[in-house]
C-alpha cells in the first residue's frame, strides 16, 4: 500500500525547466570604457574565475558562459555581446543575458564590478 509518485512526463520536466528558465532570466545592458576586446576577456576571466565555461563565441564580439545543474535545469547558458563606440563617450555597450539561479546572481556580480572599474578614484 505504498504511495508511490509517478516521475514527471518529459512534457511535465520541459514546462518545469522553462518555468524555471523564465524565473531566473537575466537580462541588461552594461557599460564599460574599455573596449570590446578587453572587457569581453575581463568577462572571461571573472566567470572561469567562478567555476564556469567561457570563451570566444563564434560570432565576433561575443562571448558564452556555460554551467552545470542548477535545480531543474540541467545546463544553464548566458551570453554577452560587445557593441564599441557608442553613444557620445565612445562606450562599450555590453547586452547580458542568461538564466540560473547561481549563473543570473554571477552575471549581476560582473554588472557591479563593470561599475567599481568605471569610477574614477574620487577620494582626492
Amino acid at each position: 500500500m505504498s504511495d508511490q509518485q509517478q516521475p514527471p512526463s518529459p512534457a511535465e520536466r520541459r514546462q518545469q525547466m522553462t518555468a524555471e528558465m523564465e524565473r531566473t532570466a537575466f537580462q541588461r545592458k552594461a557599460v564599460s570604457r574599455r573596449s570590446a576586446s578587453e572587457t569581453l576577456a575581463d568577462a572571461v576571466e571573472f566567470f572561469k574565475e567562478r567555476g564556469y565555461r567561457a570563451g570566444a563565441s563564434a560570432r565576433p564580439n561575443q562571448i558564452y558562459i556555460m554551467g552545470g545543474r542548477e535545480g531543474v535545469i540541467p545546463r544553464v547558458n548566458g551570453d554577452i555581446k560587445a557593441q564599441e563606440n557608442v553613444g557620445k563617450g565612445k562606450v562599450t555597450m555590453l547586452t547580458l543575458n542568461g538564466f540560473g539561479e547561481n549563473l543570473s546572481q554571477t552575471m549581476g556580480e560582473y554588472v557591479d564590478h563593470l561599475r567599481t572599474q568605471r569610477k574614477p578614484d574620487q577620494s582626492g
